[in-house]
């Protein structure tokens, strides 16, 4: 009998404790209130993990649901393996989460209360408890970036449902966004401008747990802002419409980057004047920034060197990042 829905979780062997959240994604599954036979569960390891292909195989025994383990013949993304987890899908409809997500027991049961009533894609609640909130009146901290948030998407891949034919339609997950990044957008602005109306489930919770960053995460994850251009070349109106971003920031990145750039110049020509000029405008730009990125109640000798250490590294590193995307995808966008 063909299953209701088929769940798509996409997984790596990256964190280290990958396996343990996979675990707990599929113990959270086992726990939904949509009778067992009407769903299918499909893990797709990037990684081609042999401790991951049992823990899977383990599953299936002791809950009785039936989960396959498709393994990457190579490394292709998260993207890739979505795709490859939706092809080999058996189900009416397709359910897609994340190896390092909850979802909540009425998860499928909501959902299906929306497809019987005509809906096509629907996307739910994605929520993540313990992470670091931004309120009125308080600084951003160490989390202040010129990249947006992935969970402030009104459309992410962690929580979403979709009827098969549609997502063949648009052409499934774009693999050119190899990290978790951008790809749910893309997806979603696929699906508006083919006119498929997307449908807000507030009932299909998803928990994600919140796992405390290192205190160099904000540096790591600009290297994601390359694909904000792949994402601007691929929608530019959509993008200008629905994608918050801090421009601000951003030219302050630059003009911090161009004035140490014409400082070290002016330097090698013996243009005193100038370069001392440069140099002040640096170190006002980076007190500037520092002090912003100083979290509100922080009195610590390692918050101060957290704030300034990431102050005069992150113009450097989003600079590059952003540049490298335009050079890339070959598109002007800064």
């Amino acid at each position: 009998m063909e299953p209701y829905f088929t769940i798509v979780i996409p997984t790596t062997s990256s964190p280290a404790n990958a396996p343990t959240q996979l675990a707990d994604c599929l113990h959270a599954l086992a726990r939904q209130t949509l009778p067992a036979h009407q769903f299918e569960v499909v893990v797709v390891d990037d990684a081609a993990n042999e401790d991951t292909a049992a823990l899977v195989a383990a599953f299936a025994r002791h809950a009785q649901i039936e989960a396959r383990y498709l393994a990457q013949p190579k490394r292709a993304g998260l993207a890739a393996a979505r795709n490859r987890g939706w092809h080999a899908a058996r189900g009416r409809y397709l359910a897609f989460t994340d190896a390092d997500c909850l979802p909540q027991p009425n998860w499928l049961s909501a959902a299906a209360v929306m497809f019987q009533r005509g809906a096509q894609v629907i996307t739910g609640t994605l929520r993540t408890p313990g992470a670091p909130v931004v309120r009125s009146g308080q600084r951003a901290g160490v989390y202040r970036s010129a990249a947006t948030p992935h969970d402030s998407s009104d459309f992410v891949a962690a929580n979403c449902f979709i009827q098969k034919p549609i997502l063949q339609r648009a052409g499934g997950f774009e693999e050119s966004f190899d990290l978790a990044w951008r790809v749910d957008a893309d997806l979603q602005f696929k699906l508006l401008e083919i006119g498929v109306p997307i449908l807000k489930c507030p009932e299909a919770v998803v928990v994600r747990p919140y796992q405390p960053a290192n205190w160099y995460t904000t540096l790591t994850n600009e290297r994601q802002t390359r694909y904000d251009a792949l994402l601007y070349k691929r929608h530019p109106d959509l993008f200008r419409q629905r994608v918050p971003r801090d421009e601000k920031l951003a030219l302050r990145y630059y003009i911090t980057v161009m004035s140490v750039l014409v400082g070290l110049v002016a330097a090698l020509l013996g243009n005193v004047p100038v370069s001392l000029f440069s140099l002040l405008g640096f170190i006002a730009l980076t007190t500037w920034l520092a002090l912003e990125r100083w979290p509100s109640g922080a009195t610590s000798w390692r918050d101060a060197k957290v704030a300034i250490l990431t102050a005069l590294a992150i113009p450097f590193i989003s600079a590059y990042w952003r540049l490298y995307g335009a050079v890339k995808y070959r598109v002007l966008y800064w």
